[in-house]
């Protein structure tokens, strides 16, 4: 537990600030393909693809030959990567797909290709920002009034790619945390067949890796420049069935586009485009439940307010009721949601983002109606959390941001980033929030 959790106050509310960060580590590592230029005029011979001549150098490797070079391969990789030898074969697959023969080699041989076109990849290397949370469907060894929960990071690595990993931990009934321990390896949930992809995919992690071993990777075009951002919430149907959802964008390189991330058991994951007006924008937060039958949202259709969506199809999102706008000093430039409402018995809590003076991010909340959210009740006046001396300086500085909190009994958990560098953690007592809202 973080017995060294301190209590600070903000302009109005005291938080509860646990002592555990995240930091990016160029350590954590995982195997991904690498892709070389297979036509012809990037080989060496001719007439030959690139793809080609390096299999056929290795397929004339003796067989003494191979295993030296794999005894060194595996030497330097195979403590740094969980099954390396099976990824080196996936891969070997993947290339005999596209490049067809090669079906007399041995084992040893087809290891060896896969791990020529393989590569090491750090994910977290640049950054660690943007989390969410949602409880954890493996409630084991939580009681007394504590909740396993499952935390989402946006992280970031060369060429300034985004990508989705987890940890796991445990919320405590006094508002403190505990992180599981980071676990030797990560691994890539990769969709079954080759590559590419457009529209949507299913990829999946292997059955013996925890849920904080699993990064998700680009996989389709709309995606190649990163995942960014996953908004998660734990959403139960009317029947009472409950799927894990959540929004993300996936960015090109020159495009933004919404998608919906969608699981069971943190195994296998849907990764869905959405289509309508609003999945052209950042930041859509779906609500835990239907609302009189619907689906709903808050989003951001103007790049400056929030807005209600209401939807038949959760994948299906157009333009809705703008219900708040930049209004404060410290929110003038634009706003954002925070992640998905949180249902109170006072209303419908939302966390929001503000923009002020020197592109200064800070966090602040709202309760809407609970039968209509179009309603709003409440605002903040002031941040509930801004940049400060101790928590302003990184890879993007002043920014203070979240994608998500969990509600659990009297308190609620906040994961949020620092400067798109660390991630820290608070609880707040919801009566105190509610009294920051003057609720």
């Amino acid at each position: 537990m973080d017995g060294g959790a301190k209590l600070t106050k903000t302009t109005h509310v005291e938080m509860l600030q646990s002592p555990l960060m995240l930091r990016a580590n160029p350590e954590r590592v995982v195997i991904l393909p690498f892709a070389i230029a297979s036509s012809a005029r990037d080989s060496a011979k001719g007439a030959m693809s690139r793809v080609t001549r390096i299999c056929d150098a290795i397929i004339n490797l003796s067989a003494e030959e191979v295993r030296s070079v794999m005894e060194e391969v595996n030497r330097d990789f195979t403590g740094r990567h969980w099954q390396t030898r099976g990824i080196f074969l996936e891969r070997f697959n993947q290339i005999q797909a596209i490049n067809g023969g090669m079906e007399a080699i041995d084992e040893d041989h087809r290891a060896l290709i896969g791990a020529y076109f393989s590569h090491e990849y750090s994910y977290q290397a640049a950054a660690v920002m943007n989390p969410s949370i949602v409880v954890h469907p493996d409630q084991t060894g939580a009681g007394n009034g504590s909740v396993n929960f499952i935390l989402s990071t946006r992280t970031v690595g060369e060429g300034h790619i985004s990508t989705i990993s987890f940890r796991e931990g445990v919320f405590h009934a006094d508002g403190s945390i505990e992180l599981k321990p980071e676990t030797d390896f990560a691994v890539a949930a990769r969709p079954k067949d080759p590559l590419p992809y457009d529209g949507a995919v299913t990829v999946h992690s292997h059955q013996a890796c925890p849920v904080s071993e699993t990064v998700l990777f680009p996989v389709t075009r709309s995606q190649t420049n990163g995942l960014e951002d996953l908004r998660m919430v734990k959403f139960t149907e009317e029947d009472g069935s409950q799927v894990y959802l959540g929004s993300y964008t996936a960015y090109n390189g020159r495009e933004i586009a919404c998608e919906c991330f969608e699981t069971t058991d943190f195994r296998s994951f849907k990764l869905i485009p959405f289509r309508g007006a609003a999945a052209n924008h950042k930041g859509l937060a779906l609500f835990p439940r239907r609302l009189h039958g619907r689906y709903a949202a808050i989003t951001r259709l103007d790049h400056e307010s929030l807005f209600y969506l209401e939807s038949d199809d959760r994948l299906i999102w157009n333009n809705g009721e703008r219900i708040l706008g930049p209004e404060h000093p410290w929110e003038l430039v634009q706003m954002g949601n925070c992640g998905s409402p949180i249902e109170l018995d006072e209303g419908w809590l939302v966390l929001t983002h503000g923009v002020g003076p020197v592109r200064r991010y800070s966090l602040g909340a709202a309760l809407l109606d609970k039968d209509d959210p179009r309603k709003v009740i409440a605002r903040s006046q002031t941040p509930l959390l801004s940049p400060s001396e101790d928590n302003r300086e990184g890879y993007v500085p002043n920014v203070i941001y979240t994608c998500g909190a969990l509600k659990v009994g009297d308190w609620l958990f906040m994961p949020y980033g620092v400067a798109d560098s660390s991630i820290h953690f608070a609880s707040i007592k919801i009566s105190d929030l509610l009294a920051h809202l003057g609720v």
